[in-house]
């Protein structure tokens, strides 16, 4: 059950690219759908589109370029200072296409999240939906889930699944599970902003204070989660 939001949750997203999961989540507070205020959207590349997407909703940017640090460890460090300056409660990883390390993530215990293109555990990392077709698979699909030190490993919130068809190529793959992302990914983080779902000190998921023991699925003919 749903509780009261008396403040918007803050919350800063991070991007590497266009930022089209980014948009959902932009629209979904613009359509007063998501109690959450967007204090800041970071990119670690200096070119990302999702930047554009920020400045025109009025969203502070900032940019972390990693290639102005010597290693992964001094990049993440300017990228927790940067952050911690917003005092967001959640950080939402929306196409951001870097490794993080275990002292970043553990800072962000509980608090950040991610979305991936596949039915994780199946098909973590880079290249997913080749990777599908290659594998023959006759579904697929996307999971919102609480980062950890495993990378794509953390505990699985929503799960949505996507057919692959006859005749599609990674691109045409990518483009449906696409939409489906744009659609989960609100869906979790007001699930976050009004405290039905957290992870608990065991590294477990509570959901409506029950214990989670699968991903909850979202139903992509009704749009609502089951």
């Amino acid at each position: 059950m749903a509780t009261a939001v008396n403040k918007p949750l803050p919350i800063v997203v991070l991007i590497s690219g266009r930022g089209s999961n980014l948009q959902s989540i932009i629209d979904a507070v613009a359509a007063g759908e998501l109690p959450v205020e967007i204090r800041a959207v970071i990119s670690n590349r200096p070119d990302a589109r999702g930047l554009q997407r920020a400045a025109q909703a009025g969203i502070a940017t900032q940019v972390i370029d990693h290639n102005s640090y010597p290693d992964r460890a001094a990049f993440d460090a300017a990228l927790q200072t940067t952050i911690d300056d917003y005092r967001p409660r959640l950080v939402v990883l929306a196409g951001f296409m870097r490794i993080l390390t275990p002292a970043f993530v553990s800072h962000y215990r509980g608090q950040m999240i991610n979305i991936h293109p596949s039915l994780l555990p199946e098909f973590p990392g880079l290249n997913t939906h080749q990777r599908v077709l290659d594998a023959c698979r006759k579904e697929t699909g996307a999971t919102v889930h609480f980062v950890t030190e495993e990378t794509d490993g953390g505990p699985a919130i929503l799960q949505t699944h996507v057919p692959v068809l006859p005749g599609d190529d990674a691109d045409s793959l990518a483009a449906r599970v696409l939409e489906q992302e744009h659609r989960m990914y609100p869906v979790v983080i007001r699930w976050y902003a009004e405290g039905r779902v957290q992870l608990d000190p065991e590294g477990r998921i509570r959901f409506d204070n029950a214990p989670l023991e699968r991903p909850r699925l979202l139903d992509s003919e009704a749009g609502a989660p089951c």
